[in-house]
């Protein structure tokens, strides 16, 4: 510990045994009072109020505590205890609990005092305190409304207000009738009330001092008293607090001894039984917590309320997030609650502008990502588990350090006909990664496999052109179900470039990319649809996209027309279907499509040589300068003047031979007709070699 906190320390506890070793006549509970008066008499011993009789004959039920910040009641003459030592405001606020005579309590980290009086009895007995420490007061009061189970209910900071939330206001007799009304609040979350002591105006608000942190909504306004309500249930899944160094608090609501490390304090504020904001550890001695119910953010009315310790820290919580997923049959939906108004938007990671929610200063929002929404991203990984990547951005360009990612899954366990939903809350590593809970669906277990064009092979790659098939099985065999498929896309997940094979109708888009669906002959819990590999120009691979929807006992096909090769229009049978529409408002709309995704390798077969671009000595390019200029390949330009010559050659030796043929006949039939020409007959072997080309006619020349 350093040299300036043990100072400040032993200061305190000094000044604390001091002041026990006064008579209780002329202690008045504060370390800042003022020197007594002729009129401090008038400050003791109050007559009996109704206020104690009635927490005479409160049920301890309902007895509720109501605290201020840096107030100290002074009133010697009602003290009925003065505790040393005391290290939690909870043990303070319980011992006032256990005494029948008690009605309100100051407390100071390490000194509880208790008195027989309040502030409502004697309101001038209540004054500010600031130096050395700050006192909290707290009153024991008797409500109408059952409080919750935490050490306080109501936080109250006199002559403020918060503006601009109010959702409810009325006139009411008391404070008290106020802030029970802001407890007992059923139709909207009452977080706070303000109240007019003039007028007895009460006003409800939808928001807290926490919750519209950073702003300017809590102002100070004379006469009124703003209440906060303690019994708020806070996200606390996933919490962020920020570093504020060099400060510490003066005074804290408690203080845990022995503590191994500062997650685990960490983890002490957040199972606390008030609404923990900051805690601090090894400031004021090794292996001490302390923990607070206050930050910056509830002690700006405070003066100087912390401090200043250079080597020391502060850690403030900043925002709490709970994450929960619903998984359905057609989409994901990931819901957040958080503590802080948050300003921002929520998207899928990869599609920031196409899977996206704007949320406008709200604690709740969500995200509904559809399986079938191409733009959403979501991923299939193994049968019947789909994951995706959600973001939570708080400025609307940019991502920042105080941004969070989350990791969300839906595992279908059809076999089963249950369904787990899982969150990976991966930030910083501080929290629990899975939170789960179990929910039906109602559907089979179906598999989407691109196999040969039988059905049997699963194919992993294959060539543009090669012969394929998707096959949609329903791998319980004993299943009553059976299946249609609609809206099948075929997508590159590189460019986002993507083809409608089969339309919502359950149709072909265009049967010289893919067939129809048609039922395999070996059992009807199988289809197929025939086609040839293609693949896109930016991506080798391509991922198949399907909505499946199950039906009982059987499926009814739809008829499609389409062009056959000689560009006829004919109708195909397929078990694609359009989905039955079904009334929003109904109960069963909840969707019933299961969302299938497959993908394969694809190469094409050009052969393009990597090298092609690089120069060398047999693929040379020259530039001929012209009016637009021309870029030549002379090796091309070999090969091209090749093939011209050889085929004029071809064409010449075939005029001549056909040229001959003609000639010889010719002479031929003047043979026969004139009987006196002569003929050279030539050997043997070019008369059979002459027969055997005459006899191969015109055949051989079609040929050549």
């Amino acid at each position: 510990m350093s040299a300036s906190i043990r100072l400040c320390l032993l200061v305190a506890i000094f000044f604390h045994h001091n002041r026990l070793s006064r008579s209780e006549d002329s202690y008045d509970g504060s370390d800042n009072a003022a020197p007594a008066s002729p009129n401090s008499e008038k400050l003791r011993a109050p007559p009996p109020s109704a206020s104690a009789a009635a927490l005479d004959e409160c049920d301890p039920e309902m007895i509720g505590f109501e605290l201020i910040t840096g107030n100290v009641f002074s009133a010697p003459g009602n003290v009925i205890d003065s505790i040393p030592g005391t290290l939690m405001l909870t043990d303070c606020l319980e011992t006032c609990q256990g005494n029948e005579s008690c009605q309100s309590v100051n407390y100071e980290t390490g000194l509880c005092v208790l008195f027989s009086a309040n502030a409502d009895i004697m309101p001038g007995a209540l004054t500010k305190s600031q130096f050395p420490v700050f006192t909290i007061y707290a009153q024991k009061s008797c409500l109408g409304v059952k409080p919750c189970e935490r050490a306080w209910c109501i936080d109250r900071v006199q002559n403020h207000r918060l503006n601009g939330y109010t959702k409810n206001k009325q006139a009411v007799s008391s404070r008290q009738e106020c802030l029970e009304l802001c407890l007992g609040e059923n139709e909207f979350t009452c977080r706070s009330a303000n109240y007019n002591n003039e007028t007895g105006t009460c006003e409800l608000n939808s928001m807290d001092r926490i919750t519209v942190a950073g702003s300017t909504a809590f102002q100070p306004a004379s006469g009124y008293d703003y209440m906060e309500n303690n019994c708020i249930e806070e996200p606390s899944k996933l919490c962020e607090f920020k570093k504020l160094s060099g400060r510490i608090l003066k005074t804290v609501d408690s203080v845990y001894q022995d503590v191994a490390s500062v997650d685990e304090c960490r983890e002490l504020c957040l199972n606390s039984p008030y609404r923990c904001h900051s805690y601090d550890y090894g400031d004021t001695g090794e292996m001490v917590c302390r923990l607070s119910h206050h930050s910056r953010a509830t002690l700006s009315d405070i003066q100087e309320p912390y401090l200043d310790v250079p080597e020391a820290a502060t850690y403030e919580l900043s925002s709490c997030y709970n994450v929960t997923i619903e998984c359905r049959a057609g989409d994901m939906v990931a819901r957040i609650q958080t503590s802080k108004l948050f300003d921002g938007k929520m998207y899928a990671k990869g599609s920031p502008n196409s899977c996206v929610r704007d949320v406008n200063n709200s604690l709740e929002f969500e995200l509904t990502m559809q399986y079938d929404n191409l733009e959403c991203n979501v991923r299939k990984n193994g049968l019947g588990r789909y994951v995706n990547d959600v973001v939570i951005q708080h400025h609307d360009k940019i991502v920042t350090s105080s941004d969070l990612g989350l990791a969300v899954t839906c595992q279908y366990d059809l076999t089963n006909k249950s369904v787990t939903n899982e969150v990976d809350l991966g930030v910083h590593g501080d929290i629990s990664p899975a939170l789960s809970e179990e929910v039906t669906v109602d559907s089979p277990n179906v598999a989407m496999k691109i196999t040969d064009r039988k059905g049997e092979d699963i194919m992993q790659s294959a060539e543009v052109g090669d012969p394929l098939a998707l096959k949609f099985e329903i791998l319980d065999k004993n299943s009553p179900y059976e299946i249609f498929v609609r809206e099948l896309v075929a997508m590159d997940g590189v460019d986002s470039s993507e083809i409608v094979l089969i339309d919502s109708n359950g149709c072909p888009t265009d049967h010289f990319i893919m067939g129809p669906i048609y039922k395999s002959a070996k059992s009807g819990k199988i289809l197929l649809s025939h086609f040839d590999a293609f693949k896109f120009p930016s991506s080798e691979v391509v991922q198949f996209r399907a909505l499946v929807t199950p039906c009982m006992p059987s499926c009814e096909p739809v008829q499609c027309d389409q062009e056959d090769l000689a560009g006829e229009r004919r109708s195909a049978v397929s078990y694609g279907k359009r989905r039955r529409r079904r009334s929003i408002s109904s109960s069963s709309a909840a969707q019933d499509d299961m969302l299938l995704v497959q993908t394969i390798q694809i190469t094409d077969k050009f052969g393009f040589d990597k090298n092609a671009n690089r120069s060398s000595s047999g693929s040379e390019a020259i530039y001929i300068a012209g009016d637009g200029g021309l870029c030549v390949n002379v090796a091309g330009l070999i090969v091209a003047a090749t093939i011209f010559l050889s085929a004029q050659l071809a064409i010449i030796a075939a005029w001549t031979f056909i040229w001959q043929r003609r000639k010889f006949n010719s002479k031929l039939s003047h043979h026969d007709a004139m009987s006196a020409v002569s003929v050279s007959i030539p050997p043997a072997s070019r008369a059979d070699s002459l027969c055997k080309l005459y006899d191969a006619g015109y055949t051989h020349q079609r040929r050549f």
